[in-house]
């Protein structure tokens, strides 16, 4: 099997050299029908060997040096270290400091956020759906950061595609999750009497609130962008799309010098 070219996104954000980052699109795999064509997620009901073959497209067009470590997602704040062994780990960020290890998360609405710091020393990938948010994904991993001794001010950010305000209504049971006030602007009460909910807003404040000031990307929305993005909300059974970041590994020294 072989597909098109994949269509990758490359972060806009000042990562020193050491870091590397993507997303992906749906676009340049092998799956058929809700999850055309590059659906990354091995448990939304795809069929195995068409995941498999686009996990290692992605693997071969974006030069990774490791397969990706693929988590078992649950809407939660547990951020796991990698490497983490052969099985999937329960968690919805990943961290390392180890060169060659590739932190990845699996989104089709929800906001993933990817992180590193200025010195290049450590990265991290989280899945922010609004459980996860609330949960405190985003003050999990800025805690990661510093307990390896990095301050949050060192730290940038960068937010992938999500479900953008206009598509994404949520209820009072949504709304009352966050009550801090800080959380407030990213909510605007339609005519509805519900809400619409803006989940970059959300992170960025929660990342300024963390002491994370250097916040770039956001305003892709998967609702809007049928035939860039999966979007859960907009068609039920679909495929995810994935954002990546590993640490480059250092080249070997020269024998015998």
């Amino acid at each position: 099997m072989a597909g098109p070219g994949l269509e990758l996104i490359l972060p806009d954000w000042p990562a020193p050299p050491a870091v590397r980052a993507l997303a992906t699109t749906r676009r340049g795999g092998v799956s058929g029908g809700p999850f055309a064509s590059l659906n990354l997620g091995d448990r939304v009901g795809d069929d195995p060997l068409a995941v498999a073959e686009n996990r290692r497209l992605l693997r071969a067009a974006a030069a990774l040096p490791a397969e990706p470590a693929w988590l078992e997602q649950v809407h939660g704040a547990t951020l796991v270290e990698l490497p983490a062994g052969r099985a999937p780990p329960r968690a919805d960020a990943a961290a390392s400091s180890r060169a060659g290890v590739v932190a990845a998360v699996l989104t089709a609405d929800c906001l993933p956020l990817l992180f590193c710091d200025r010195g290049g020393r450590r990265i991290a990938a989280a899945h922010g759906g609004w459980r996860g948010l609330a949960a405190g994904i985003i003050e999990r991993v800025v805690a990661d950061f510093g307990a390896a001794g990095i301050a949050p001010g060192e730290l940038l950010a960068w937010l992938g595609p999500a479900i953008g305000p206009a598509a994404y209504e949520v209820d009072e049971r949504v709304r009352d999750a966050f009550p801090a006030a800080g959380d407030a602007p990213a909510f605007r009460l339609n005519a509805r009497g519900r809400w619409q909910l803006d989940l970059c807003a959300l992170a960025r404040g929660r990342l300024a609130a963390a002491g994370v000031t250097a916040v770039h990307g956001g305003g892709r929305c998967t609702a809007s962008e049928p035939r860039r993005f999966y979007s859960y909300r907009r068609d039920g059974a679909c495929g995810r799309q994935a954002c990546l970041v590993w640490l480059e590994p250092r080249p070997a020294p020269p024998a015998g010098g």
